[in-house]
């Protein structure tokens, strides 16, 4: 369980419908307060700039910089080098979920994702991170 509470997130994904469709998910029914960025290093650029997000929520499947590696390079920078962070994808078969998990994943969320319940998903993996 953590103390701290879950405001900011830092949402990469490169598909603008799913982008739209998870703000409204995040912001409007869950509440947070959600920064976008449609590649890796978009998101490398944003954190650079001094964007600290709570939460890291990455997509896998990315033309250029795929999920992981953008973890890897966030995890170069100050600001997220220990930042929690949750992968959604399609591929949720046990190997790639364990591959996540070793990365540092709190999480694996699937794809597609029901909008009504992904703010749920998220702050209950948050809440469950050791």
């Amino acid at each position: 369980m953590t103390s701290v509470t879950l405001a900011n997130i830092l949402y990469v994904e490169d598909d603008a419908d799913i982008q739209t469709v998870a703000q409204i998910a995040l912001e409007v029914v869950g509440g947070f307060s959600l920064k976008t960025c449609s590649s890796g290093a978009h998101a490398i650029e944003v954190v650079s700039g001094g964007y600290v997000p709570d939460l890291l929520l990455l997509d896998v499947m990315m033309p250029n910089m795929d999920g992981p590696t953008t973890l890897a390079e966030l995890r170069k920078l100050v600001g997220t080098q220990a930042t929690p962070v949750i992968f959604m994808t399609a591929k949720v078969q046990t190997t790639e979920m364990e591959f996540y998990k070793s990365l540092g994943a709190i999480g694996v969320i699937a794809k597609p994702f029901d909008p009504m319940e992904l703010s749920t998903q998220v702050r209950k993996l948050w809440q469950e991170k050791p």
